[in-house]
């Protein structure tokens, strides 16, 4: 089975809120709610790809200095596994923006169980309510 890269992140406001991104139509799991991130490239750290992936999603601008590995997520699909890290980030330059036709919201981890998610994204819940 193939084994899939993806780097994610959850970006922390200063009220302890976490901004979830909802999957647009016509993407694989369309309508559920993820971290913001992306597929690793050939070459690319996963702080490299997530770095990327903020600016090309969102607009913002953050630092290898500003991810903290949180935890990660490590998931079979039908098709392929999914390997996914997950790291901390309460410092970026810009204002988070849709630019791909998401629709973002700023969500509290106590509140996360209301927003449907991946089922790769559901066990990453507790450890953030935890650890904010």
């Amino acid at each position: 089975m193939k084994v899939i890269l993806v780097s994610a992140v959850a970006l922390i406001d200063v009220d302890g809120r976490v901004l979830l991104a909802q999957r647009p139509e016509g993407k694989s799991l369309a309508g559920l709610w993820e971290f913001p991130g992306g597929k690793v490239e050939p070459g690319e750290s996963p702080e490299a790809a997530l770095i990327r992936e903020l600016y090309e999603e969102l607009g913002i601008e953050t630092w290898k200095s500003c991810l903290a590995p949180l935890t990660f997520a490590s998931h079979a699909y039908d098709d392929f596994h999914l390997l996914m890290p997950l790291f901390a980030c309460r410092r970026w330059e810009g204002t988070p923006q849709a630019r791909e036709g998401q629709v973002l919201k700023w969500v509290r981890p106590a509140e996360m169980r209301q927003y449907p998610m991946p089922p790769a994204d559901l066990p990453l819940i507790p450890i953030l309510r935890d650890w904010l």
